[in-house]
């Protein structure tokens, strides 16, 4: 009986060592997996910090010409959104049509808005 006793007393301590060392180990997992996403997060964040197509404040047509070709594509609904390559306007998204400096000028200054 004492033998049984202290079998089954070892067995138990075991078992409670077993499911120490497998809550450690599923701890382990889930810290990694959560690290592992956080730094997926700032990737995205930081692919995402690229220039605003939505212009604020000053409007530098030039500037925003980077290759001088003296068009920009501007957004009809959304004057102050201007990019120097096609794509759709982030507000709205209808396409941007291209047009001269000159024409992205007036139509800004026709609607208010202030250009350098």
């Amino acid at each position: 009986m004492k033998n049984q006793k202290k079998y089954m007393l070892n067995l138990f301590r075991h078992i409670g060592l077993i499911a120490i060392i497998i809550t450690l180990a599923i701890s382990s997992v889930i810290v990694y997996a959560q690290h592992e996403h956080s730094k997926s997060k700032e990737g995205d964040k930081k692919e995402k910090k690229t220039e605003s197509i939505v212009r604020e404040g000053i409007i530098d047509l030039k500037k925003i010409d980077k290759n001088k070709d003296g068009k920009v594509f501007q957004d009809f609904m959304h004057w102050n959104v201007i990019s120097d390559e096609a794509g759709k306007c982030p507000l709205c998204k209808m396409t941007l049509e291209e047009v001269t400096i000159k024409v992205a000028k007036e139509n800004l200054k026709k609607n208010g808005f202030k250009v350098k």
